[in-house]
C-alpha cells in the first residue's frame, strides 16, 4: 500500500456517480447498467439512452481493458503525478464503447502501447464526504493489487 500518493483534483461525490468514485474499497469497478437493455452509461446518466429507461443500477465489471491511446507527460503542469507519466483513454472488455480517461501505471512509460491488456488498479484518497478510489490502470501481466 503506498502512504504517498500524488495531490489530484477529486471529483465531488454525488447520488449519480458515488458507485464509481468509491467501489475501489471493495477492490471492484463499478459502471452504470440499465437493467431493461443491459446498456452501460458512462458517465453516468439517468435516463439510459438506448431505450430511455430510468431503472438503472452500478454493476461491478472485470476491470480489464485495453489502451485506446496514450499520451507521455513530461511537463510538470501543477502538483500531481510525478513526471513523466501516461494519460490514457482505455475501453472495458464488457463493451469497448466505454472508455474511461486514466493514467497507466506500474510500467515504464516508453512500455505503453496501443492495444496494451491492462486491469484496474485504485489510489485511494481519503475526503470528508467519503473516501474516494481513482481507477487507475496497470499492464495485465503484472502483479495485481488494489491500490496503485
Amino acid at each position: 500500500m503506498t502512504t504517498d500518493v500524488p495531490f489530484r483534483i477529486l471529483p465531488q461525490l454525488d447520488d449519480r456517480n458515488r458507485h464509481f468514485w468509491t467501489s475501489g474499497a471493495q477492490g471492484v469497478l463499478q459502471i452504470l447498467r440499465c437493467q431493461q437493455c443491459g446498456y452501460y452509461l458512462h458517465p453516468p446518466t439517468p435516463i439510459c439512452p438506448e431505450c430511455r429507461s430510468t431503472d438503472l443500477a452500478a454493476e461491478a465489471v472485470s476491470g480489464e481493458a485495453t489502451v485506446v491511446t496514450f499520451s507521455i507527460n513530461h511537463q510538470q503542469w501543477m502538483p500531481g503525478p510525478e513526471v513523466p507519466f501516461v494519460a490514457a483513454i482505455v475501453e472495458l472488455v464488457e463493451d469497448p464503447s466505454v472508455r474511461l480517461r486514466t493514467n497507466i501505471v506500474g510500467c515504464a512509460p516508453d512500455d505503453v502501447h496501443i492495444d496494451m491488456a491492462v486491469t484496474v488498479v485504485f489510489e485511494h484518497h481519503p475526503d470528508p464526504d467519503g473516501d474516494i478510489y481513482i481507477p487507475l490502470f496497470t499492464p495485465r501481466s503484472s502483479s495485481g493489487g488494489t491500490e496503485a
